[in-house]
């Protein structure tokens, strides 16, 4: 649907602004996924702890300075987290909180989750390895430089899907222009033809003024929203090359859209890849395949009014492109730019913590979070929310007007569990992945390794 009622016309010279909101995360000096959040919960890009501004000797001299006990640090393709066990452990050391509990015994990937009826243990497992500092204020693995999994992620994760409760729903973020900024942009646009590209960019950013932050599902004030805030702002900076790409084969948004209306809006989120779960007949063992993450785009038109509705069955090819592009490159991307790798791997905390919260594996173990579900007892809800964020400005030379991408990320960790997405155990492995778990265990063992 295009708006014919006030056309907007610029000289075949001019540039075209497409708008981009900015995101972050972290405290007063705090920084990480490459972005900075002030004490009023103002975002702004932090490029200082970026892969490219470290060079391979800092990394080495942070990865020597850094010693964990051999056991740990020892790299493991299978290694086994009982997560009530763990808290039963903290709880018995007045609340103290190791560094192994912290990153999760080293676990960089949440693989596989198991239910034990004899025990009562709910248990995650995945490969893991030593860590150490490293970029984007991430603890990243030694020999790849991944991020390991945290504790304050995994509890969050717990505590959308705690028990006793519905379930969170869907869990995310927005960054969105409001409709009373989108109507003030298009008649800024009506009467921008005679402006130089300088009064044109400076316009566009008048116009949208500051941007508002929503966070779904979760607190804004825990690591985990920010971090997915983090990792929408990184996300469309890359697509209008406001970044540089992580990777060379990327298909930029900016360098493929065809703009085909002066009021065209493009949303583009993150969503799990919900084809992505095998489960056992009894449902007790489940693995969580594949990259985990698509990028999909969405295109809507603005009114005069700031109303947006949507395009069914029209896209963009320069969001086709980008969408397509940045999910096929997905792990590649995430191996450069940590905050994606840690986006992927809270969709499967997410995702694992609604399987446990569905299969009721807190009642069928008595385990009610007592210590994790207490924000009194563990506190998780301390960093600044994120709030708004001030529009950053690209230019391209097309005749049309602002573009302005917009979106989040929208995380319905349950219906990756549906019977329309959940496999089956067809072949058996993981029921018999299961069976190589040894359970026989000392009470104060909370972690071991698969042989």
């Amino acid at each position: 649907m295009k708006n014919r009622q006030q056309p907007f016309v610029l000289c075949c010279w001019f540039l075209c602004a497409l708008t981009f909101l900015l995101a972050q995360d972290t405290v007063l000096g705090q920084r990480g996924g490459g972005v900075s959040i002030d004490a009023k919960g103002v975002m702004s890009r932090n490029t200082e702890l970026d892969r490219g501004m470290l060079n391979a000797r800092q990394l080495n001299a942070a990865r020597s300075s850094y010693t964990l006990s051999h056991d740990v640090s020892a790299k493991s393709p299978i290694r086994c987290i009982s997560v009530n066990r763990m808290e039963k452990a903290i709880l018995e050391s007045d609340g103290a909180i190791t560094e192994e509990m912290k990153y999760l015994a080293g676990i960089y990937r949440i693989t596989h989750v198991f239910y034990f009826p004899e025990s009562k243990d709910i248990v995650i497992a995945g490969p893991a390895e030593g860590w150490f500092p490293g970029y984007e204020n991430a603890m990243v693995t030694v020999s790849t430089q991944q991020p390991v999994c945290e504790l304050q992620h995994l509890i969050t994760a717990f505590r959308a899907y705690a028990p006793g409760t519905e379930g969170a729903g869907i869990v995310g973020c927005s960054i969105d222009p409001t409709e009373e900024e989108n109507a003030r942009l298009q008649q800024f646009q009506a009467q921008a033809a005679r402006l130089n590209r300088q009064q044109f960019v400076q316009g566009v950013r008048e116009s949208l003024g500051m941007q508002t932050v929503r966070v779904d599902g979760i607190p804004a004030t825990t690591h985990a929203a920010q971090m997915m805030v983090a990792a929408d702002y990184r996300m469309k900076r890359i697509g209008l090359e406001l970044d540089a790409s992580p990777v060379r084969q990327l298909q930029t948004f900016i360098n493929h859209t065809v703009p085909s209306d002066s009021n065209a809006l493009f949303r583009w989120y993150f969503v799990p890849d919900y084809d992505s779960v095998i489960l056992t007949a009894d449902r007790t063992g489940m693995e969580l395949v594949g990259d985990g993450v698509r990028l999909v785009g969405e295109n809507e038109v603005v009114s005069l009014t700031g109303e947006r509705t949507v395009l069914d069955g029209v896209l963009d090819p320069g969001s086709r492109a980008f969408t397509r592009s940045f999910t096929g490159l997905y792990p590649q991307i995430a191996q450069q730019a940590l905050v994606f790798a840690q986006l992927r791997n809270w969709i499967d905390m997410l995702i694992c913590a609604a399987h446990i919260h569905r299969e009721d594996f807190y009642g069928q173990s008595g385990w009610s979070m007592a210590f994790f579900g207490n924000e009194e007892k563990y506190p998780l809800e301390t960093f600044v929310a994120p709030t708004e964020v001030e529009p950053v400005v690209g230019v391209k030379p097309v005749r049309r007007g602002a573009l302005t991408p917009v979106g989040g990320i929208v995380i319905d960790a349950e219906k990756a569990l549906d019977e329309e997405h959940a496999k089956p155990d067809a072949n058996g492995k993981i029921a018999e992945r299961k069976k190589q778990l040894t359970l026989n265990l000392p009470e104060d063992v909370w972690w071991w390794d698969v042989r």
